[in-house]
């Protein structure tokens, strides 16, 4: 049987309150010594007026009353300063054990939520890694089985491990780049780039598939340059214009556009296919997440994680994109970049 510990959060937050209140005890403590010294400090230096009996009488008695009135007067305070001090303490502890809740849930949050995404991704992952080993591993069993199987089977199936590869490389080069922008993505991003070049250098990289389904790209792009590195921009439009074709219908097209303001140029890349769902739009650019096309006929490849690596570059140049989708009519992605003007 499992003993259920306290929640992190609340560890904090006793961890907060005891530090809180060891300081306010120390200061407690020092006001309190110091308060006391000084009163009784003062009490001493106080003239005493006393009746001087020319013989003597009484002094010793009106000396012995003085010093235990004194006394008395002492233990008073002494008693309303610890009192003080008492119900000041407890006010600290109250107000330590709300501020301290709330400071340890607002630490803790970001820890959470990450160790959330990172758990999410895990197992994510491990889906998507699984999928093609235990196909691969199917295949390989019923064949070991099969002991009629032909030289022509056998080279089918080597054919179906060789596509199953493919798609591991795929998801790991994906994996690895967007591993690569998570830890640069506090970097800044410096460089002059043509942006005709980085969309026609997107374009050629994705003619083939486009010919493939007869979709057409066109592209209509106002010469500017623009601030960031070109490599990773060159990636970006790839990926918008690759997510584009793969939700196309065929025979259908592509537009690519710009419109410049004044310090920035607005990149539109419009397909005229699929479209997305307005409850989709908001999870897109997550990691391994797929609008749901089950009333497709279409079999979409690909791990979603496309977009959010094009989301990655898009925060590393500082930039901002916006998706304008309607199902069944198309999507609309719209990117920000900021111009260099030399």
């Amino acid at each position: 049987m499992q003993i259920n510990k306290f929640p992190s959060y609340i560890k904090l937050t006793l961890w907060y309150m005891l530090i809180v209140m060891a300081i306010s005890l120390v200061f407690s403590v020092a006001i309190y010594k110091v308060s006391f010294n000084e009163l009784d400090r003062g009490f001493r230096r106080q003239p005493v007026v006393m009746q001087i009996f020319p013989n003597g009488d009484g002094l010793g008695m009106q000396s012995d009353n003085l010093e235990q009135k004194r006394i008395d007067r002492m233990s008073e305070i002494d008693q309303s300063i610890k009192s003080y001090l008492f119900y000041l303490n407890l006010i600290v502890l109250l107000l330590a054990a709300f501020a301290s809740y709330f400071l340890a849930k607002k630490t803790l949050q970001p820890i959470e939520e990450m160790a959330e995404v990172q758990s999410r991704f895990t197992g994510d992952a491990s889906h998507e890694l699984r999928t093609p080993l235990t196909a691969m591993e199917t295949e390989i069993e019923v064949a070991l089985r099969d002991k009629k199987m032909t030289l022509a089977e056998a080279k089918e199936l080597l054919r179906s491990n060789l596509e199953e590869i493919e798609k591991l490389k795929s998801l790991s080069n994906s994996l690895l780049r967007l591993a690569q922008y998570q830890n640069n993505e506090k970097q800044s991003v410096s460089g002059v780039c043509d942006l005709r070049e980085i969309i026609e250098e997107s374009k050629i990289k994705l003619d083939k598939i486009a010919e493939q389904r007869n979709i057409k790209i066109i592209s209509d792009i106002d010469k500017a340059a623009v601030t960031g590195d070109c490599q990773s921009l060159t990636e970006l439009f790839t990926i918008l214009l690759d997510n584009a074709i793969k939700y196309s219908h065929d025979k259908s097209k592509i537009e690519i556009t710009s419109e410049i303001q004044n310090k920035s140029v607005t990149i539109s890349v419009k397909d005229h296919g699929l479209g997305i769902k307005a409850s989709d739009v908001p999870y897109i650019f997550n990691r391994f997440y797929r609008a749901d096309l089950s009333r497709s006929k279409h079999d979409i490849p690909g791990y979603g994680l496309g977009l959010s690596i094009a989301k990655k570059i898009i925060d590393a140049h500082n930039g901002k994109i916006d998706v304008i989708s309607q199902p069944g009519k198309g999507s609309e992605f719209r990117v920000k970049l900021f111009l260099n003007h030399i």
